[in-house]
């Protein structure tokens, strides 16, 4: 009875505001919904906010696919809920923070990112089981498939950053020294095993610290990478370079219902905005199969 009086006493608040009444309609039915999601969580509410509650129910909208300019709206219903929560005693401060809480559409957004199809990834993926691939090459496309590494990050992989017994890889990622560990596939350590006991045994530079070696360098650079994918994609006839891979790694955790949050983790992405802002839109593929299911 608490949250249905304060939300009525905030219509009011609006009506005498001279607010308009599409936006008195749009602020309540956002209050509306999240008070029945908080009372969901089992929190009853009786006036108090906290700032875990705004996060988490951004995290749960941007999870459940919710446009951007939908949770931004959501946001800014709240942020005036939470003034007159203030302005009427309840609460002491501002916990809704518009400019950490309101999903940044990124500079071209809009523009898909570009990923590979299952099929294509198929096709690659027996590709790099013939015998003609070099089992650097092999690792370097399991690498990037399975983990969303950077390239940058890919070729500083030190062979003390992979852990085979708990099969973990420990990544060096941003400044300060952070770091972030991301579990391998098997498929993916067992291609390790075989580059260590094979090719990389055999390298003039096998003494190097460093995971992937070149037949040059005891350390491969990027453009190594590259010049490795451009031979790929000259005999799959499949655009490949290494973003691609990571745009695939990200969206594919996505699709398979894997937290924003977690999949934001494992991409060592700084905030689960940057996550969103690139990945929340789904394909013009995908709503159209989304619509021809209707």
């Amino acid at each position: 009875m608490a949250a249905e009086k304060i939300v009525t006493d905030f219509e009011e608040a609006l009506v005498a505001d001279g607010k308009a009444l599409k936006t008195i309609e749009s602020y309540i039915g956002d209050i509306k919904v999240f008070l029945e999601w908080l009372e969901f969580k089992g929190n009853i509410f009786t006036g108090n906010l906290k700032r875990f509650h705004i996060t988490a129910y951004r995290s749960y909208l941007v999870q459940n696919n919710y446009e951007i300019n939908t949770v931004n709206k959501k946001i800014n219903s709240l942020q005036s809920f939470n003034q007159y929560l203030i302005d009427e005693k309840y609460l002491t401060e501002q916990v809704v923070n518009l400019k950490k809480d309101k999903l940044k559409v990124a500079a071209g957004s809009e523009k898909e990112v570009e990923v590979f199809t299952e099929a294509e990834v198929e096709r690659f993926l027996f590709y790099i089981q013939s015998e003609k691939v070099r089992s650097r090459d092999k690792l370097i496309t399991l690498m990037l498939l399975y983990t969303g590494l950077r390239v940058s990050e890919l070729v500083n992989v030190k062979l003390r950053d992979v852990d085979m017994l708990s099969m973990n890889l420990t990544v060096a990622w941003g400044k300060g020294g952070k770091k972030r560990d991301v579990q391998l596939k098997g498929q993916v350590v067992d291609s390790v095993k075989e580059y260590l006991a094979g090719e990389r045994r055999g390298n003039k530079f096998a003494n190097s610290e460093y995971l992937i070696l070149t037949n040059r360098s005891a350390k491969m650079d990027r453009d190594a990478v590259n010049r490795v994918l451009k031979k790929m994609e000259s005999k799959l006839i499949i655009r490949m370079n290494p973003h691609k891979f990571r745009h695939t790694f990200c969206t594919r955790l996505l699709k398979k219902g894997v937290e924003l949050t977690t999949v934001a983790k494992l991409a060592g992405h700084s905030s689960i905005q940057t996550t969103a802002s690139f990945y929340i839109n789904t394909s013009s593929k995908d709503k159209r199969e989304a619509v021809e299911r209707l």
